[in-house]
């Protein structure tokens, strides 16, 4: 590799190796001398040469507007969907409308089963659903990090019935938003912060089915000195104040895209729909949502660290204690928790089973404690699922009589397997990503 990079081309194997990996590519930011408006300038021009490639013979098409009678607040939640650009219906009992994105209602999941189903599974998009013809569809791979480096005029090419035609696997995983939980630096902390302002509705698990990415990749010619891969999805280009900074792309370690990444083009037992990245999806379990792109058209091989708007400019933590180009990129999640209950809503007095579920990009959770007094004291939930799968979630249960009427401040916090739990405050950062305070519920007793 180019020394002038700031990365030693001795290490150029063992950047298939994530720490190794994290660690260099901080070092190329010290070399360079990057400050945050450095890495917006390479993010804004990275990649962009190509933004306009696609699939040969793919067709897009933004997602249908919906029309309809319904009572006036209805109505406007109606309308607020169609302007989403979101294909599949937004119920108001299933989802909160949130700009082009839908946020799961935890209450509807009350008596779901263990999996999200797909009629209230969250929709994060940063433009519009397309929609794609799965027969005209190609997942197209390409790059230096290929043998016989293959470019973008001339990649190496898989049909869906070439995938459908390779071993398939299933994983039970959630993906959930970075930005999960992101309106309570605001509520809880006080704090401004920036990006959609999630509760905790912006995660889901389901059964994926599909190919692993290491199979793919090898098919097509990976070699040894393969580092990043830049997976990008065939959803308009996103405008960020103005400026176009093309198609949603986010590079991820070899390491990582063949541990247990998933080509997925089944979900919940079902080919996927539009709007969870229909015909072909990534799925990257405990990672950031992001890592999961949608819509996947083409994949970008390299034998160097790749970039993209969506690992420098997004995706990183800054803000007070942060450099000025940010922390490195984000890649796994936190631990979370949340009750199956309407926020803010209202109980009838009497005797309740509290219901509720926790996850962690570490692995399986190992115990969730809940308060109903608001922190002052602690009590050990039920687990409902002994034998969770690793990459999913724990749903858990515990039994309250409220001791009066009026409000009152519900609290669960879970540890995962590596011991890590969720604390009463969180670092702040500007763009608000990865929330995992506790999260105070309000609820009243009437």
């Amino acid at each position: 590799m180019r020394s002038g990079d700031g990365y030693d081309a001795d290490l150029t194997e063992d950047l298939t190796d994530e720490a190794t990996y994290e660690r260099v590519r901080a070092e190329q930011y010290a070399a360079r001398r990057m400050t945050r408006r450095g890495v917006l300038r390479m993010s804004a021009g990275a990649g962009l040469g190509a933004a306009a490639f696609g699939a040969a013979g793919t067709t897009l098409a933004p997602a249908p507007a919906r029309a309809g009678s319904a009572p006036a607040s209805a109505r406007a939640f109606a309308a607020a969907a169609a302007a989403s650009g979101i294909v599949k219906p937004l119920p108001p009992e299933l989802f909160i409308p949130q700009g082009t994105n839908a946020e799961m209602r935890w209450e509807a999941m009350r008596g779901q089963g263990y999996l999200t189903p797909v009629d209230r599974f969250f929709v994060r998009n940063h433009v519009s659903t397309p929609l794609i013809d799965a027969g005209t569809w190609r997942l197209k791979l390409w790059g230096t990090g290929l043998h016989g480096s293959p470019t973008e005029d001339r990649p190496v090419e898989f049909s869906y019935e070439d995938l459908l035609g390779l071993r398939a696997e299933t994983l039970t995983a959630s993906v959930e938003c970075t930005g999960n939980g992101r309106s309570f630096f605001t509520s809880q902390q006080g704090q401004t912060v920036s990006g959609t302002a999630w509760k905790l509705g912006a995660v889901g698990v389901a059964r994926w089915r599909g190919v692993r990415l290491s199979t793919v990749l090898e098919r097509a010619g990976l070699t040894r000195k393969a580092v990043d891969i830049l997976p990008r999805g065939l959803d308009p280009d996103y405008v960020d104040k103005g400026e176009n900074l093309g198609r949603v792309r986010r590079p991820l370690p070899v390491a990582k895209a063949l541990k247990d990444v998933l080509l997925a083009y089944e979900m919940n037992g079902r080919p996927l729909p539009p709007d969870h990245g229909a015909p072909v999806r990534l799925v990257v379990p405990s990672w950031v949502g992001i890592a999961s792109v949608k819509w996947v058209g083409d994949i970008q091989v390299a034998d160097e660290p790749l970039f993209s708007p969506w690992n420098t400019r997004y995706y990183r933590l800054f803000g007070p204690g942060y450099p000025p180009e940010g922390s490195a990129p984000l890649t796994r999640m936190n631990v979370k928790s949340a009750f199956e209950l309407p926020w803010d809503g209202t109980l009838p007095a009497g005797r309740h089973v509290l219901h509720g579920r926790s996850w962690s990009g570490n692995g399986r959770v190992r115990h969730t404690d809940i308060s109903v007094d608001g922190g002052r004291t602690w009590h050990r939930a039920r687990p409902r699922d002994l034998h969770a799968p690793a990459r999913g979630w724990t749903r858990w249960e515990y039994p309250w009589r409220p001791g009066g009427t009026g409000r009152h401040e519900l609290l669960a916090r879970a540890t995962d397997e590596t011991g890590a739990t969720q604390p009463a405050t969180w670092p702040e950062n500007t763009l608000g990503y990865l929330f995992g305070a506790v999260v105070r519920h309000p609820i009243t007793i009437a």
